[in-house]
C-alpha cells in the first residue's frame, strides 16, 4: 500500500488521472481510476460537447454535463478513491466550472494554465481538496504567499508538471522545442524544497506529484525518490478501454512515432504538445481553418483572428476523426503499444514500483512506510 490520507479522504496507489479535455476524461475513465484507489479527474473543459443543446448553449449544456458526470464518476468508484476536476484558469467562466465541480461533489479541484490566485475564494467554506499545477518552484511560492494571505489557505497538494507533458505547458516554445526545459526530477525537489516552509507553518504535509513524461513503474518510483509523494500520469491511460474517448483517438496514440509528437501553439499563444496530425500540419503550413461558431473555451481568443478553433479540433480528436484533429499527448505517447483496461494498467504500474523499490534495497518495497496524514485545508 501506498497510502495517501487527506485528512478524512484517501488514496490507496500514489496516482492522479491527470484531466484531459476535450472529453477525453470523464465519468468512464476517472470513475475506473478512483475504484483502484488512485485519484480519477474529470477535464472540465466542454464537459458537455456531447449533449444535444451544446451547440445552442454551451455553458449550459457544460455545467449541466459536467455535474452529471462527476455524479457517474462517483457511481463507477463504489466510494473507492478521489474523483477530482481539472479547470484551467485560461477558460472562460473559470468560476462557475470550479463552483459547479464543487456543488456536484467533487472530492478536489486541480488547476493550472495560469495562476489560480482566486481558486480559494470560489470553494469557501466546502469541504473540497485545492491544488495548483505549477512548473516551477517560484510559481508554487506565489500561490502559497497569496492563498495564505488572502484566505488563510494552502494547497491541499501540488502538481508540478514538467516539459514532456501532453496539451498546454507552463514552458515557452523554445524551452520545449530546444529540450532546454529543467528535468522534473530537478523541479520536484526544488518544489517540494518550497512547499515545505509553507507545510510547517501549518503543522501538515503538501504532497507533491510530479507530472510529466511519466510512463512506467520505475518511473514513478525515481521521482518519489526525489521528493515526490506521488504521480500525475494522463497519456498511458487514453489507450484503456474505459478512457472516454473514440477508439480512434486511442488508435492515434498506439500508431504515433516519435517523430510525429511536437510542439504546436494554441490560439492564445500557449504552447503545447500533440500528434503532428494532418489537421496540425495545415496549419503548420499557414492554411487558416474556417471557424463556424465560438463557444467561448479560451480567455484571450479572438475568433476573428485565430488560425482554427481550438475546440473544434479536440472535439474532432475525441471522436477519433484523424484528419481534422488535434490530439494532444504526452511526450512518451509513441512508448503505448496496446489498449488495456485501466485496472490491469494500474496493476503493471505499481508491480513496476513495487519491483523498483526492492532493487533499490528498501526494507518493504510494498509500502512508503507510514500513512502520509494531510491536514485538513489550513
Amino acid at each position: 500500500m501506498y497510502e495517501i490520507e487527506f485528512g478524512r479522504r484517501r488514496m490507496a496507489v500514489p496516482i492522479i488521472q491527470g484531466g484531459m479535455g476535450i472529453g477525453v476524461s470523464l465519468e468512464r475513465l476517472s470513475g475506473a481510476v478512483a475504484a483502484c484507489g488512485g485519484m480519477g479527474v474529470l477535464s472540465a473543459a466542454h464537459a458537455g460537447y456531447r449533449a444535444e443543446d451544446f451547440g445552442a448553449r454551451p455553458v449550459e449544456a457544460n455545467m449541466r454535463e459536467l455535474g452529471t458526470a462527476i455524479a457517474r464518476a462517483r457511481q463507477i468508484a463504489r466510494g473507492v478513491g478521489l474523483i477530482g476536476v481539472n479547470v484551467m484558469v485560461a477558460c472562460q467562466d473559470y468560476a462557475r466550472y470550479v463552483k459547479t465541480s464543487v456543488e456536484a461533489g467533487a472530492d478536489a479541484i486541480i488547476s493550472g494554465a495560469g495562476l489560480p490566485l482566486e481558486l480559494p475564494s470560489f470553494a469557501e467554506g466546502r469541504d473540497v481538496l485545492l491544488a495548483p499545477i505549477v512548473s516551477s518552484a517560484k510559481a508554487v511560492k506565489l500561490i502559497c504567499r497569496s492563498w495564505q494571505t488572502r484566505y488563510n489557505r494552502l494547497p491541499d497538494f501540488v502538481v508540478v508538471e514538467g516539459a514532456e507533458a501532453g496539451g498546454h505547458l507552463g514552458f515557452s516554445a523554445n524551452e520545449l522545442v530546444g529540450k532546454t526545459a529543467r528535468p522534473l526530477a530537478d523541479l520536484v525537489r526544488d518544489v517540494v524544497a518550497a512547499v515545505n516552509p509553507f507545510a510547517e507553518t501549518v503543522g501538515r504535509k503538501i504532497p507533491v506529484f510530479a507530472a510529466g513524461g511519466v510512463f512506467t513503474g520505475k518511473d514513478i518510483g525515481e521521482l518519489m525518490a526525489c521528493g515526490a509523494d506521488g504521480v500525475q500520469m494522463a497519456t498511458r491511460f487514453i489507450a484503456t478501454e474505459e478512457c472516454d474517448a473514440d477508439d480512434g483517438f486511442k488508435q492515434a496514440i498506439i500508431d504515433s512515432r516519435e517523430e510525429d509528437i511536437g510542439i504546436v501553439v494554441s490560439p492564445v499563444g500557449m504552447p503545447a504538445r500533440a500528434i503532428q496530425s494532418p489537421f496540425v500540419k495545415r496549419v503548420a503550413s499557414g492554411v487558416r481553418e474556417r471557424i463556424v461558431k465560438c463557444v467561448r473555451c479560451l480567455r484571450g481568443c479572438a475568433p476573428a483572428d485565430a488560425p482554427y478553433c481550438i475546440t473544434q479540433a479536440l472535439v474532432n480528436a475525441a471522436k477519433g476523426r484523424r484528419e481534422d484533429g488535434l490530439f494532444f499527448c504526452g511526450a512518451n505517447a509513441f512508448r503505448v503499444d496496446r489498449i488495456r483496461k485501466v485496472d490491469e494498467l494500474i496493476a503493471e504500474l505499481m508491480d513496476e514500483l513495487r519491483a523498483f523499490r526492492a532493487a533499490a534495497g528498501c526494507v518493504n518495497p510494498g509500502t512508503n512506510g507510514e500513512a502520509l496524514r494531510v491536514g485538513d485545508a489550513s
